[in-house]
């Protein structure tokens, strides 16, 4: 059965990769930008808050589009958000 996937606008969430190893029974990956300034600060999405400039989304099922320059990519330094 195919199930239909719709795209609603207008959510307001939390996503972040910041949480400390050890702190959640799954692995997560680092944020670039706060693996690039040895921080934790910068989330992907804070609720009621904010959305980082460099992230692009969500994918199927806990996979976060980011578009943070790094090694061999295009795009040169990055801007805090605004």
């Amino acid at each position: 059965m195919d199930a239909q996937i719709r795209r609603l606008s207008g959510a307001n969430m939390d996503i972040d990769l910041a949480t400390p190893p050890g702190a959640i029974a799954w692995a997560q990956e680092q944020c670039p930008w706060n693996r690039a300034e040895g921080t934790g600060t910068h989330r992907c999405a804070t609720k009621n808050v904010s959305i980082c400039p460099h992230f692009r989304g969500v994918e199927y099922m806990d996979t976060v589009l980011c578009a943070y320059p790094g090694q061999g990519e295009p795009g040169g330094e990055s801007s805090p958000p605004r």
